[in-house]
């Protein structure tokens, strides 16, 4: 049943390099923590943090049936949460996937590669297949990893599959915060679509974070934001927007 609004929250966070774990059980306090949201999204790699180095590591990577991510089931099941963490994900079927991977209430498991990888990233992982929009309260809910959000081409095969949320999990780092601004504005604008990015907090090798995490509205403004630090924001949608925006786009002759 679709719902009229759709809360969500959006993590800004400092993972403890390599350690999945602790990272999965502060993913399940964050979960507790948010409790009256719909959807809560965690940044790129937030079960290991930015380091390709630790990889090469087997217990950096997780699986399916990974019992260090029961924590964060079990909290998304009793807070009726979808939550979305980012992990090395190593598939059932041999592939290795730079992912966003939904926990959702009812104990089921949607996992979104990124498509498109950097340099480094394709030595480690394969490109991800474009992956269908999550159900969350009657919302179409898009994964978008990273780069992505930089595709055009990728929010425009979302918003063909009817999504409602583009959803971005991040890493903009120092120097790039009109970046960050500007990707999901603009997704969220052309496609009259709401969008979220979790942007990783701290630093790590060669890198720190330009934090700036937030909520975007389908007409492009910013509608919160998360400063540099640790946090995680809250926003609340409304469908009735999305809904104006379409039907005025629709008379223009833009949509349809």
């Amino acid at each position: 049943m679709e719902s009229d609004e759709l809360v969500v929250a959006v993590a800004q966070h400092a993972p403890v390099p390599g350690d999945v774990a602790e990272n999965a059980r502060r993913a399940a306090a964050a979960v507790a923590d948010a409790a009256g949201a719909d959807l809560l999204l965690f940044p790129l790699l937030s079960l290991t943090g930015y380091d390709l180095r630790r990889l090469a590591e087997r217990a950096s990577w997780a699986t399916p049936d990974d019992p260090r991510l029961d924590v964060v089931r079990e909290a998304s099941r009793a807070h009726g949460v979808t939550t979305v963490v980012g992990a090395a994900w190593s598939a059932p079927d041999g592939r290795r996937l730079l992912a966003s991977v939904a926990l959702l209430p009812d104990g089921g498991v949607e996992v979104a590669g990124k498509q498109y990888l950097s340099r480094a990233e394709r030595d480690l992982f394969e490109p991800g297949e474009p992956a269908p929009p999550l159900d969350v309260r009657g919302w179409r809910v898009a994964l978008a990893v990273c780069f992505d959000a930089a595709a055009p081409e990728h929010a425009l095969e979302m918003a063909r599959r009817g999504a409602d949320v583009y959803a971005v999990s991040a890493l903009y780092t120092d120097g790039q915060e009109r970046r960050l601004d500007v990707h999901p504005a603009a997704r969220a604008m052309d496609h009259r679509m709401y969008a979220l990015v979790a942007n990783l907090a701290g630093a790590g090798p060669g890198w720190r974070s330009c934090g700036g995490s937030g909520v975007w509205h389908p007409d492009g403004r910013r509608l919160v934001e998360a400063g540099t630090g640790p946090r995680v924001v809250t926003a609340r949608l409304a469908r009735a927007e999305l809904e104006r925006l379409r039907a005025a786009d629709a008379v223009a002759g833009y949509r349809g």
